[in-house]
């Protein structure tokens, strides 16, 4: 089982440690926002869930606060979400920072030739439209 996690501050995980977390990778993109996605997804054996939040899962953002967590259940809205926004946050190599088995965070490169992604420009670029044309 695969898990990918964006976490924008710190992370007392230790993702890659074999035997315990091998599975695990953890991100961190930091770049021109501080605003980030808060996108909740699970493969679920093929009974997929795509949520969406309205703060982090954090006890500051839980206690004595209304927060929401909402399921997407529009196929095509979906997918967009899915390809244009939380993969495209995963797969950013311009800005974003990979937590390793000891705590220390090395710098995400593209592929040799590939252009470096960056996240945050894409969806400024996209103008909050999210239509798979």
């Amino acid at each position: 089982m695969k898990i990918e996690l964006q976490v924008r501050g710190i992370c007392c995980l230790r993702p890659q440690v074999p035997g315990l977390s091998e599975s695990i990778t953890v991100t961190s993109v930091v770049g021109r926002f501080l605003e980030h996605e808060r996108i909740y997804y699970f493969a679920n054996g093929g009974e997929e869930e795509l949520l969406i939040g309205s703060a982090d899962m954090m006890t500051r953002n839980l206690d004595r606060r209304v927060e929401l967590l909402v399921p997407i259940r529009d196929p095509q809205l979906k997918i967009a979400v899915k390809e244009s926004i939380l993969r495209r946050s995963l797969d950013d190599t311009a800005k974003c920072w990979v937590l390793r088995a000891d705590g220390s965070y090395s710098r995400r490169e593209p592929s040799p030739g590939v252009e470096p992604l960056n996240s945050q420009e894409f969806m400024m670029a996209k103008g909050g439209s999210w239509r798979q044309d």
